[in-house]
């Protein structure tokens, strides 16, 4: 099974303007662009065949190609990264499989990949698979502290007992009633934002609207459910290691400290 894994990396993010060439240091106290942090995390994944980064902009296609990245140049039209992936298929094609690894995840474990692709590998009906983590009970107060504070955060998922996705979304669902002490399993689900795709589902998805949930919520995946293409939810281990995505400004200093506790140059 041939893998392409696709690293979206948009320089005109509404929220994070330039966001991929963000300096984050890590234990030692050497900066690296969070394209290259995402670009490394995407060559230490076992199993794939070709690693690209995707961007609609010049200085982060100079930036990439410095280190070494295999660059894509795409449309400035896209609006999120599974449009950006479905236009790199078109244009590389021949892949079983393609996977996005979005450009603001640098702390993703190679196994979060490894165990989504094989996981997909498993349901042949299923066209899309994305890996999901379940809290803790301070992850989950996380959570709940930056819906307090109104601040865009992590996103939730919830799914059948056959894994299928019943639906995501940037509130914390399901509604639990209770709190949690650090280190107690919660019934929350992360989402990681990582996805396997298979071709036709990818292609497909290029060529449809976003829904009015997807809009609501500003979630691409969603884009699947609302056209009844299922998703299956893929659970991960996190191994004792910490997982978080640069969404904000104020997630730099999290995800530095993050690194530093576990040694990541």
């Amino acid at each position: 099974m041939s893998v392409l894994l696709v690293i979206p990396a948009r320089y005109a993010s509404t929220r994070y303007p330039g966001k991929p060439l963000v300096p984050l240091r890590g234990a030692t106290g050497e900066a690296k662009s969070l394209v290259r942090r995402s670009w490394e995390a995407a060559m230490a994944v076992a199993g794939v065949d070709r690693v690209v980064v995707a961007t609609e902009d010049e200085r982060i296609c100079a930036h990439a190609m410095s280190f070494g990245a295999e660059v894509v140049m795409t449309s400035d039209l896209h609006r999120n990264g599974t449009e950006r992936c479905a236009e790199v298929l078109d244009a590389l094609g021949g892949y079983d499989l393609v996977v996005n690894l979005q450009g603001d995840a640098p702390l993703t474990p190679a196994w979060f990949v490894e165990d989504l692709v094989t996981g997909l590998g498993l349901v042949p009906d299923m066209q899309v698979a994305t890996p999901v983590l379940r809290m803790d009970g301070a992850a989950l107060a996380g959570f709940r502290e930056d819906r307090r504070m109104g601040r865009v955060g992590g996103t939730t998922a919830v799914f059948g007992v056959d894994g299928r996705a019943l639906y995501f979304s940037k509130e914390v669902i399901p509604y639990t009633g209770r709190d949690y002490v650090s280190g107690e399993v919660t019934p929350v689900f992360h989402h990681v934002g990582v996805y396997a795709y298979r071709p036709e589902a990818l292609l497909s998805y290029g060529r449809w609207e976003p829904g009015p949930l997807e809009t609501l919520e500003g979630l691409e995946q969603l884009r699947f459910l609302e056209n009844g293409t299922p998703l299956l939810c893929v659970e991960v281990d996190s191994r004792g290691r910490e997982f978080w995505e640069l969404n904000n400004p104020s997630d730099s200093p999290k995800i530095e400290a993050m690194m530093a506790t576990m040694g990541l140059a």
